[in-house]
């Protein structure tokens, strides 16, 4: 009965020295420096001037954060191949899985702040000869035991575990944030693969009905030079046009069939996209929503390669804790409790109880690697200090070059209409002028070349005026979901 009264007191005595290093951990210093928030290295506000014009007045133009990629995309056909881009591209799954990675490496340095126990059972048995027995004589000793403790757990007294833990946190929120980074890129990527794929169709179909323009053209002056009524160099002029068609329609083909391939690789799918989800041409795709920049730079704080840019600030941060922390004593505990006894039948007897106490404190007198370790992680917050700062100027760049084509684009636009509209006339009267025999065919060549140019630059305005409207989602860090 006494035995097993000491045995109780024993596990108390042990359960108090737990718990004294507990408390240890919990109220222990921590020597990582206090984290504040750099200032931003740009203008508090977006730039201004003629090229820009006023954003987010209106319930028109939410914040982008606030916007989802859904409600920014009002393309139905569009809606749907992004959302087969994100099921299936591989970018998005290795960002998934180095979130994975990151969340267990986190959980990994977390579970150091507290101890494993560890139940072992052992059994041994060994010779000794006579000259080295006690005893004098030969004996075979034989040992069973079973115990539970805890082995060589650190106690973090200084902050070195917590400041790692806090680090692979900060890494962990940075892959989170890295993830959203892909899948707002493959939102962006897919939709505009998706316009740069019907505005060349469009070209294409410009290209084709200019060749039939130009063939008819052809057969018309080929009957006046049959009757003598046109010259050769008019034939031969008009012959340049059309083949000058033929190969824009080649051309055109071939950037159609290298969008197609595009998009298909940006989807992931193993067979091509239906053509029922392509677009015909810009005027078939509904024009992307408008997201507002706001009044204030600040916006740029929440998109997400600057929020990651942060997390590896605040981890650079927090090794230097974990540097400093190394030059304190490091302090571990092993401790068990258990039973033994030489035969194997007296193994949970009473008064075959044992118990092990082992503190232990390693203190650094020299080691000139502290030092070399301590100066990387100064070097290391810098870096990530330069980084997080460049991240913030060239997301400024990014939003108000993308402003800047938000405030032209339309006027630039209404102006290449216009100039559209007036080509087409002066190439309906030139070829007027041609017919009653009052200009040479040299001026309908030059009012067709000119038409012809205007509306092709009048498409690649209209892609610019709705790829921009994706970039601004982008580039403002929309909502990923």
């Amino acid at each position: 009965m006494r035995q097993r009264r000491q045995g109780i007191n024993e596990m108390k005595r042990y359960l108090f020295f737990l718990l004294v290093a507990l408390g240890i951990v919990l109220s222990g210093c921590n020597l990582t420096p206090p984290y504040t928030r750099p200032e931003a290295p740009v203008p508090a506000s977006w730039p201004s001037g003629a090229a820009y014009k006023e954003t987010g007045t209106g319930p028109e133009a939410p914040a982008a954060d606030e916007l989802k990629w859904r409600e920014v995309v009002t393309d139905e056909r569009l809606r749907q191949v992004i959302e087969t881009a994100l099921n299936n591209n591989l970018d998005l799954r290795l960002a998934a899985l180095n979130v994975e990675l990151a969340r267990a490496l986190y959980g990994i340095r977390r579970a150091e702040l507290f101890p494993s126990v560890d139940a072992a059972g052992a059994w041994s048995k060994q010779r000794v000869p006579a000259d080295l027995s006690g005893a004098g004589r030969k004996i075979t000793a034989e040992q069973f035991s079973v115990d539970l403790g805890i082995v060589s757990w650190e106690i973090d007294f200084f902050g070195r575990i917590r400041s790692l833990k806090d680090r692979a946190l900060e890494e962990y929120l940075a892959t989170e944030e890295a993830q959203r980074s892909v899948q707002i890129l493959i939102v962006s990527g897919v939709a505009n693969a998706y316009l740069a794929l019907a505005a060349d169709r469009e070209n294409l179909k410009l290209a084709e009905t200019t060749l039939e323009t130009q063939t008819n053209a052809y057969h018309l002056i080929k009957r006046r030079f049959d009757v003598g009524l046109a010259s050769e160099l008019a034939l031969d002029q008009v012959q340049t046009q059309v083949d000058t068609a033929r190969r824009n329609i080649a051309v055109y083909m071939q950037l159609v069939a290298q969008d197609e391939n595009a998009l298909n690789l940006l989807v992931g799918t193993p067979a091509p996209l239906p053509e029922e989800l392509l677009p015909v041409d810009l005027g078939s795709v509904s024009p992307p929503r408008e997201a507002s920049a706001g009044l204030s730079s600040e916006v740029l704080l929440v998109r997400p390669d600057i929020l990651a840019a942060e997390h590896q600030l605040k981890a650079a941060n927090a090794s230097i804790g974990a540097a400093r922390a190394a030059f304190f004593p490091r302090i571990s505990l092993t401790a068990a409790v258990g039973t033994a006894s030489a035969e194997l039948s007296g193994l949970f007897k009473s008064g075959q109880g044992t118990w092990l106490f082992a503190p232990t404190i390693v203190m650094p007198i020299f080691d000139a690697r502290l030092w070399s370790a301590y100066d990387a992680t100064i070097a290391q917050r810098e870096i990530a200090l330069t980084q997080y700062e460049k991240a913030i100027q060239t997301a400024f760049r990014e939003v108000a070059d993308a402003l800047a084509v938000n405030g032209t684009v339309d006027q630039q636009v209404s102006a290449q209409q216009s100039l559209v509209d007036a080509s087409a006339r002066t190439y309906r009267l030139s070829a007027a002028r041609y017919t009653k025999g009052i200009d040479s065919y040299l001026g309908v060549l030059d009012a067709q070349r000119s038409l012809y140019q205007a509306q092709q630059v009048l498409i690649l305005l209209r892609l610019a005026k709705v790829a921009n409207l994706v970039r601004l989602y982008a580039v403002l860090g929309g909502g990923s979901e």
